[in-house]
Parts: structure tokens; sequence; C-alpha cells
């Protein structure tokens, strides 16, 4: 599954490919939400912890990967 982060006063955005569930990943996000001095841990889907602290997030996106298309699409 795909996490996207906004941080906040930074322009691109963190994505992160996950095997967590996204029940899982919303838990994380409003743990670090909660506390004042919480921290967004992750754990990617190659076994590398991702820490975001809770007060520069911006906003958080969960959602399917997206499969790559091969071929040729009709217009």
């Amino acid at each position: 599954m795909e996490v996207t982060i906004g941080v906040q006063n930074v322009s691109r955005e963190l994505t992160v490919e996950t095997d967590a569930a996204p029940a899982e990943v919303a838990k994380a996000v409003d743990a670090a939400l909660a506390a004042p001095d919480g921290i967004l841990r992750l754990v990617d889907s190659k076994g590398r912890t991702v820490l975001v602290p809770g007060r520069a997030v911006g906003w958080v996106q969960v959602g399917e990967s997206e499969k790559g298309k091969v071929g040729f699409a009709a217009q």
C-alpha cells in the first residue's frame, strides 16, 4: 500500500510503500498527531523505518499502489 505524506514547509511530498494495513497506518497517524511531541513512524516494504515529527505533518493520503500499465491506451 502506498502512503503519501505532505510535510509542512517542504515542497516535495514523501511517498512510502508499506505492507501495513490502512487501519494500522491511520492509527499511527492519529497517535502522531494526538501528542505534542508525537512521531509518525512507518516501516516500508523493504524494512526501513521512516520517521516524521507529528507537528510537521500537513496531510496524509493512504491508498492502494497504482499498478503500472503496459501497452497502448485507446483514445
